[in-house]
């Protein structure tokens, strides 16, 4: 899991680190030093921390004059034991929705499971971007599946194989383009 880095093909449009806004404006960030862990394996050091015990993200890009915001997670997204969608919502999200995101794109190919709990944080989350949006790109079938039957697609709008997207082949203003333009029935 060491190897596996955020996507860095927009480092040259955005950086979180860079942004007086993010949540991780002036953090560093070291190359060499593997500290965080997932279950006892190292994951990259360019992964955030946010508050859970198994999974991390990386914020890629977000315009707030446009009010959308782009966000790649890594690791086991647990409501159940570990109450993820609680410090996602007040670490990360409350945090941008203040600062004028209400459209949300979260990237899951490396969200290894999901198990759920209650779906109050994912509706006040709902709530307080209206009439924002919540979309999930690349979610592997089987969290899909956990989330649906949840009931969470009916805050987060999933792909699905027939109308897949390939997010790093486009820009991060077109792939919000591409999405606002009936990609999903937002």
């Amino acid at each position: 899991m060491h190897h596996i880095e955020p996507f860095w093909n927009w480092r040259d449009y955005y950086s979180t680190e860079e942004d007086e806004n993010s949540p991780f404006y002036q953090k560093s960030y070291s190359e060499i030093y593997f500290s965080n862990t997932i279950y006892n394996y190292y994951i990259h050091p360019q992964w955030d921390f946010f508050g859970s015990r198994t999974l991390y993200l990386k914020i890629l890009y977000s315009d707030y004059d446009l009010g959308f915001c782009i966000i790649e997670f890594i690791g086991e997204w647990n409501d159940c034991l570990y109450n993820d969608i609680m410090y996602l919502k007040r670490n990360i999200i409350d945090i941008l929705i203040d600062k004028g995101i209400s459209k949300f794109i979260l990237i899951g190919e490396n969200v290894l499971n999901f198990h759920y709990s209650e779906d109050d944080y994912y509706q006040e989350w709902f709530d307080d971007i209206n009439p924002g949006w919540i979309v999930g790109l690349g979610f592997l079938p089987h969290v899909v599946h956990e989330f649906k039957k949840a009931h969470i697609n009916y805050y987060i709008q999933f792909d699905e194989n027939e109308k897949f997207i390939d997010w790093r082949l486009l820009k991060p203003h077109d792939l919000v383009i591409r999405i606002e333009q009936g990609y999903f029935p937002l």
